[in-house]
């Protein structure tokens, strides 16, 4: 029939086969293809995926090495590791991170602070992956309630470390020091693979001073993660080392005492041992809580430390330079003798006042009155340094050369740090011709000297410095460098000493005893009169039961034309005279040796020498009688 198409069995067949060949070769193709990338994948290229899988699966993580305890001499704890939980953030692993720290703060307090602080430590230099603290410190609840929603965020750690913590606050902040956060200019410095795990470096005192000891060695931990960054299993650990403990010369019972002594006024106290050099205690008020800057401070908090007038961030005892007034002139006195400008029983008249030859200017006593009387009569050396006459020691000054006066001095360590591991002591300054001249571009006038005899002028001192001194005169020319460490479970490599400092070198030993003696009376010579009592007999000499000798001081801050009255009362708190008092007891076996100074706190005697009474009763009436309660040690 026309139209009708008949089968072809033959050529339907070879159709067949043809295409069964096709997809034959296309599959064959397709499994070659497979088998070629499994054995690139698994043969040639097997370690470069590994690697690459490790890395996003395998992380190895540094472990911060616990930081060494502080001790004082008693074994009592000062500075010690604490366990703290904070909310980190892996930022690579967060998707979206404001609406992240939203949601967290709707779960925790996340406070405006806290998210500024986040965003700084964020544009620090960093290693990938590693977490960045947004709230420090969490409490326990917190840690719950994050541990509950962890599922629903990736990136969100909640971390525990050991961090540092001061048991007594701001009564050592000054003493030890402190540990502050790592900032972007201590990466600069500090080697990357030794603080790899550490947020925190010793800033400050002793924490600073011995940093590479304290801190210790850091570990590692290679760990496997999961998609969202989570631990899921260690896979190997090598443990951190732990800092070296070390025990500080500091006496906490006397560092209580002598806060307590200067109570809330502002100033300094040092006490050393003068036969070690050993800080038995170190008070800078006002001072601050150290924890502040571990745990987190408001801004307020930190506004009010940074900016207050009273500077309690400021450390005083080290750092504070001060005009130190009458308790200059022992050293005066013992140049004097040394260089034959006087003897100990030559004597002056002190009338009240002092004039330099063909001059008009006066120079006046302490004992000048608006009456314009005054005066010491009769003084001798001894006299003058009891009676603490500014007119023996003008006259005195001039006889000398000014080099002979800052040549002598200067071997009580005057414009140096000597001390061997108190952190960024400042050196005060022992001015000279040379020194005004070049910074001043002045001569030196017999003005100058006149002046520095009396510890005034360009003369500057620390609290630290006149201690040292105290202990100077207290080991009859003996010089010992102020030191903290006491002792450590280990060699320190911070802790070599320098050489040590050869004696005054002049006095005889007589010339010691007889400064000794005079600076004895000016606390236990009493009931001869007002003019023939010592300075500081009335305010601490009436009841002792020891021989103390010390030295008042008061240091003028502003200058008192000539013809003016110094009115305190019409004076400026700050503008006001500084007290000074050194000391050191038993005058004859010195076990203590120590500096106070009372910012414009007036009069060295009345102001500043019972502070140095009731700090020397707190540290020797114990040991003087096995029986006496410790006075003034009561936490």
């Amino acid at each position: 029939m026309v139209g009708l198409s008949i089968k072809d069995p033959l050529r339907e067949q070879n159709q067949f086969i043809q295409r069964s060949i096709i997809l034959f070769v296309i599959m064959f193709l397709m499994v070659g293809l497979l088998v070629f990338r499994f054995v690139q994948l698994q043969i040639w290229q097997y370690e470069a995926f590994q690697t690459r899988s490790d890395q996003n699966r395998i992380q190895v993580q540094p472990l911060a090495p616990p930081r060494g305890l502080v001790f004082d001499r008693n074994g009592e704890l000062l500075a010690e590791n604490r366990v703290s939980s904070s909310l980190d953030l892996v930022t690579e692993r967060v998707e979206n991170l404001p609406a992240t720290i939203q949601q967290l703060s709707t779960l925790v307090r996340v406070t405006p602070a806290d998210i500024s602080e986040f965003e700084e430590r964020l544009i620090r230099k960093r290693r990938p992956l590693e977490p960045v603290a947004l709230r420090l410190a969490l409490t326990e609840t917190e840690k719950a309630v994050l541990a509950v929603n962890r599922h629903r965020f990736s990136g969100v750690e909640v971390t525990s470390q050991l961090i540092r913590h001061y048991p007594y606050g701001e009564l050592f902040a000054h003493a030890v020091g402190s540990v502050r956060r790592v900032t972007e200019e201590d990466l600069q410095r500090l080697d990357p693979v030794t603080y790899s795990g550490t947020r925190f470096v010793g800033k400050r005192g002793v924490e600073k001073f011995y940093e590479r000891s304290l801190h210790g060695e850091v570990g590692y931990q290679q760990v496997e993660t999961d998609a969202h960054g989570r631990i899921r299993q260690e896979l190997d650990k090598e443990l951190p080392v732990a800092g070296q403990n070390i025990s500080l010369q500091l006496d906490s019972r006397l560092q209580i005492a002598a806060s307590a002594a200067l109570g809330e006024r502002r100033g300094a106290v040092v006490a050393l041992d003068p036969r070690s050099g050993g800080v038995l205690a170190l008070v800078s008020q006002p001072s601050y809580d150290p924890n502040l800057f571990i745990t987190g401070m408001s801004s307020s908090q930190f506004k009010a430390l940074s900016h207050s007038v009273y500077t309690p961030l400021f450390n005083r005892a080290i750092n504070g330079q001060y005009a130190p007034g009458s308790t200059f002139k022992p050293v005066v006195g013992l140049a004097g003798v040394v260089h034959g400008a006087v003897d100990w029983e030559e004597t002056i008249e002190d009338r009240g006042f002092f004039k330099l030859p063909g001059q008009q200017r006066i120079y006046r006593d302490w004992t000048w009155t608006r009456n314009n009387t005054g005066g010491q009569g009769t003084v001798d050396l001894r006299r003058a340094i009891y009676r603490s006459s500014n007119v023996y020691f003008y006259d005195l000054a001039t006889r000398m050369e000014v080099k002979q006066l800052v040549g002598f001095v200067g071997q009580f360590a005057f414009g140096q740090n000597i001390a061997v591991d108190v952190a960024d002591a400042s050196p005060g300054l022992l001015p000279d011709p040379i020194w005004k001249q070049g910074f001043k571009g002045e001569i030196w006038y017999p003005g100058d000297s006149i002046n520095m005899g009396i510890g005034q002028g360009d003369l500057l001192v620390t609290p630290l410095q006149m201690a040292t001194v105290a202990a100077t005169i207290a080991n009859r020319g003996k010089v010992v460098r102020p030191r903290m460490l006491l002792s450590s479970d280990a060699p320190l490599p911070e802790a070599d000493p320098p050489a040590p400092l050869p004696a005054v070198a002049g006095p005889q030993p007589e010339d010691w005893e007889q400064m000794v003696d005079a600076m004895e009376d000016v606390i236990h010579r009493g009931n001869k009169g007002f003019r023939g009592n010592g300075t500081a007999w009335a305010y601490i000499g009436r009841d002792i039961d020891y021989r103390m000798a010390g030295k008042s001081g008061t240091a003028q801050v502003v200058e008192i034309r000539q013809g003016e009255e110094y009115n305190e009362e019409e004076l400026t708190e700050f503008n006001r005279k500084h007290a000074w008092f050194i000391a050191f007891a038993p005058a004859d076996d010195p076990l203590i040796a120590l500096s106070v100074l009372v910012e414009n706190g007036g009069g060295g005697s009345s102001v500043a020498a019972p502070v140095a009474r009731q700090i020397i009763d707190a540290y020797l009436l114990p040991q003087l009688s096995k029986d006496a309660p410790m006075l003034g040690m009561q936490q």
